[in-house]
């Protein structure tokens, strides 16, 4: 029977969304991915010693872009576009590599090899579009599964104050702030009906921002310092050169958002109810690469499908993508408009932490309730799923574990998702896919239909 939340929640989902209750959902999803994407312009630009002009341009650029990538994605093609609720960011894996690609070449062939990489992604987008037979019900929970709890310690560190190496990590008013989050989203949930209910994350992070102002935890220096306006422009930071290892390094990094991209639309298709094919994942990992191409082009940097916002289409219920034009034309304005676009940075630690937390657990279940579709009975997929799982988690908490192999294989190997997608594919042909696997079951069903007849 199903409960009157769900009912509530499902009811809500079905309704016309009217444009300002489009608005704010597509406002609740940009707040839910803003930080993870603002970091890492911020890191980035701090490796490079970037200036303050320098890094005015990085992050209102790096915003647009944002946006530009999502309609990309959204709005489907007979070429590109997913065509599913997503909202593109940043990859954060490749800050490391660029970050070393442009302290040892310079910035030139740093983006040489952005460009490079997503022109790579684009013309590959056909073969590895071929890889979904690779990925049953057990290898894509295994994998949902990964991403959302491989997620969960960056939601840890955020609700201590975002630095563990500080000494106010941990701070109890830090604490209180972020459980506080947490709490009135789970409570919006629980009581909350209707559209409300669907704000949950919206409100929880509003709400949870003033409270921290008045305990005197945010700063609003980011928003004075901040221009009113900036144009994105084509090599701000001059034309693009091309290095053979950095441009090798970078397709390597692709490699691995477009593996996390492939999981994130199935766990979307999923919850939408939309089965996604070869030609719809041709289509997405396309649109990537574009985004990529243009992230070179105009100095920022290459782009993928956010998992954070899984989470927000799965605890809002609403699964349409009008909200996420709004989010897209929300990002390429905040991009214009740098002061506005500041705002969005005041939002603590704490309070994004408890929100992520919450977010981030969903997608996890989500890829747990696509495993109840498997038939553990067989201890093949018992062992794909564990230790795919086993090996993602643990490379998320230790990937100093790695730190003895060469640079160019840490890049693949530090990556949680990664490793553990590796393993559900590889572990699931060697279980599932092999000749002698498929011949078995029919052979089981001679036998017990043979073994009858000799009782007689």
């Amino acid at each position: 029977m199903q409960s009157k939340s769900a009912t509530s929640t499902s009811s809500a989902a079905r309704q016309p969304l009217s444009l300002w209750r489009a608005a704010i959902l597509g406002f609740q999803h940009l707040l839910a991915m803003y930080s993870g994407d603002v970091i890492v312009p911020l890191l980035i630009g701090g490796a490079l010693h970037f200036n303050a002009m320098q890094m005015a341009y990085l992050i209102s650029a790096d915003i647009f872009m944002c946006g530009v990538a999502t309609l990309l994605q959204l709005k489907r093609t007979p070429l590109t576009g997913i065509g599913l609720p997503v909202v593109l960011g940043c990859a954060v894996q490749a800050v490391t590599p660029l970050s070393a690609i442009g302290n040892q070449y310079g910035v030139g062939v740093m983006y040489g090899a952005i460009i490079s990489a997503g022109i790579f992604v684009f013309l590959s987008a056909g073969w590895f579009s071929k890889i979904k037979h690779f990925f049953p019900p057990v290898v894509t929970g295994s994998l949902i599964t990964i991403i959302g709890f491989t997620l969960i310690p960056v939601g840890f560190q955020d609700l201590g104050g975002g630095d563990a190496t500080a000494k106010s990590f941990g701070d109890p008013k830090l604490l209180f702030i972020g459980f506080l989050t947490m709490a009135i989203i789970l409570g919006l949930n629980a009581f909350a009906k209707g559209f409300l209910k669907s704000l949950s994350i919206l409100a929880g992070i509003l709400i949870g921002t003033f409270i921290a102002a008045a305990m005197g935890l945010v700063s609003l220096k980011a928003v004075g310092q901040a221009s009113w306006f900036h144009l994105p422009q084509f090599f701000y930071f001059g034309a693009p050169k091309f290095e053979w290892s950095s441009i090798l390094t970078m397709i390597l990094v692709s490699l691995t958002t477009m593996v996390e991209s492939t999981g994130v639309f199935f766990a979307l298709g999923e919850i939408t109810g939309k089965p996604i094919g070869e030609q719809d994942l041709k289509r997405g990992y396309r649109a990537e690469g574009i985004a990529v191409i243009l992230g070179g082009l105009f100095n920022t940097f290459p782009y993928s499908t956010f998992s954070e916002n899984v989470g927000v289409v799965q605890l809002s219920g609403v699964k349409t993508r009008k909200p996420l034009y709004f989010s897209a034309a929300f990002l390429m304005l905040l991009g214009l408009l740098p002061k506005i676009g500041a705002l969005a940075t005041v939002i603590p630690d704490p309070v994004l932490g408890g929100a992520m937390i919450v977010m981030f657990g969903m997608v996890g279940v989500q890829g747990i309730r696509m495993l109840q579709q498997v038939d553990f009975k067989d201890n093949n997929n018992l062992l794909v799923s564990a230790i795919s799982i086993g090996l993602g988690l643990g490379v998320t908490v230790y990937p100093q574990i790695f730190q003895a192999l060469p640079q160019s294989l840490q890049i693949v190997m530090n990556n949680g998702v990664v490793i553990g997608s590796f393993s559900a594919v590889l572990l699931n042909i060697i279980f599932n896919m092999r000749p002698a696997r498929k011949v078995a079951p029919a052979q089981a069903q001679v036998n017990s239909t043979a073994q009858p007849q000799n009782r007689k």
